[in-house]
This record gives C-alpha cells, structure tokens and sequence, in this order.
C-alpha cells in the first residue's frame, strides 16, 4: 500500500479503512509513505499486489509548479510501473493511481470530466459485470467521488468496466490483472467527511457548497463499492 498524502487524520482514516476492508494487518498490508521516503527495490516474487492510494498531487500541473517531492514520486511511480506493467502484476490505483497508471499507458487525462465531492450513480459494462473485481456489486451502486482531473480517453490496452454520468471512465483494467478506479472504494461516511472538511480550501469544491455537499452524501449506502477492495485481495492475497 502505497500513499502520498501528508494530512495526518486523512491519513490515518485512508490506512484504516483499507486494512479494515481488505481484512488484513499490518504485517500483510505493508504501507510505504512515498512523500516521505523513496521505495526500495521491489522483488515482485515476495509480493502478491500493490495499491496506489489517492493523493493530493495534480498530474496536470505545470512542472515548475511542482514540488521536488512530487517530481520524485512521479519518477518513482513510473519506474514502478515499468516494473508491473511488464509481468501484468496485480495493481489497483485508487484515483490519484488512474493518472499513474494511464499516463504510463498513453491514457488522456484532463480537468474535463472532473467531479465535485459527491456520490454519483455508477454502472457496470457488460465486460465490467463479468470481472471478478465486481463480484457482488449491483450492475448500479453509488460511490463516493471527488477529483479535479480524470480520464478523457482510455489507451488501446484498457478495459472499461464501470461508467458515470459526469465523469464516463470510473473504472477499468489494463491487461488482466491492473486496475484503476476513479471513484473512492474505500471510503466510507466518516472517512469522507474527514476529507470535505480537510480540503475545504483545495479547489474540491466552493466554499458555499460544504453544507449542502455535506447533506448530499451523510446517507448514502456506497457499501457495494467497497468490495472493489475484498475482491482484489479475494483474487490476488497469497
């Protein structure tokens, strides 16, 4: 489990919720903070998958607007996926993580299709509906997004799986075994708020939207979403 963030109650909910949805501790979901420290070199033999969490780092900024932080995590991240791409090794990119892997993939991503914080309708595809990645999911469900940047147009070796109204490209699969999803399966209501409230100021959403936001999503069952996480582990945990 990879993440970026520096928020430290935004952090923490992020750790939680992945172990507590994938069912896994500590020792079996090993968590490396990439803003903090570089990787280490990755035998992937030792290794049953990788997830890349969401970040607050934009991949259209400007390069002189990017920090030297950022600048190293992307370099990472695409040396990384040099590495996975080329044996088709279980990965599932969380938001911030569809932009890593498309952009390696030759992918477009723009601010075309980005979403407020909300909980939109998600529809599986027909492809979508027969992956185990959505074992257990209605052909529709809610999930919680938010995101500046998306995917306008897939690469040649994607898959599309699931669909929105506003952003179309809210998950899909490069090769059999890479995954990326654009909305948050691992966030729950409270895991949410933590965020509305911590990236007020972040360009997520106006300032006069929090209330009504807020009131939007408190009661949304995204439960379904959730088994995007058990499933992957379910596929690839040895």
């Amino acid at each position: 489990m990879i993440t970026t963030r520096t928020e430290p109650a935004i952090l923490t909910s992020e750790v939680e919720m992945l172990r507590k949805l994938s069912g896994l501790d500590s020792n079996q979901l090993v968590w490396h903070r990439l803003e903090q420290s570089p990787l280490p070199p990755l035998n992937l033999d030792e290794w049953a998958g990788v997830i890349l969490c969401g970040s607050p780092f934009d991949s259209l900024s400007p390069i002189e607007k990017k920090s030297h932080v950022q600048l190293r995590v992307e370099a990472e991240l695409q040396d990384l996926m040099d590495q996975l791409v080329a044996k088709d090794f279980p990965f599932l990119g969380i938001c911030y993580g569809v932009g890593t892997l498309l952009g390696h993939q030759g992918g477009k991503i723009s601010e075309k299709y980005g979403e407020s914080i909300s909980a939109p309708v998600i529809e599986l595809t027909q492809e979508g509906r027969e992956d185990p990645i959505t074992r257990g999911i209605p052909n529709t469900f809610r999930a919680y997004v938010g995101h500046k940047e998306a995917c306008e147009q897939l690469p040649e070796s994607a898959t599309l799986l699931a669909r929105g109204e506003a952003c179309p490209i809210q998950l899909f699969k490069v090769k059999q075994n890479m995954y990326g999803t654009q909305f948050h399966p691992e966030l729950d209501w409270l895991a949410l708020k933590l965020r509305i409230i911590g990236y007020a100021a972040s360009g997520y959403y106006q300032p006069d939207d929090q209330q009504r936001i807020i009131d939007q999503c408190i009661d949304v069952d995204v439960a379904p979403a959730h088994k995007i996480i058990s499933n992957f582990v379910d596929m690839y945990a040895r």
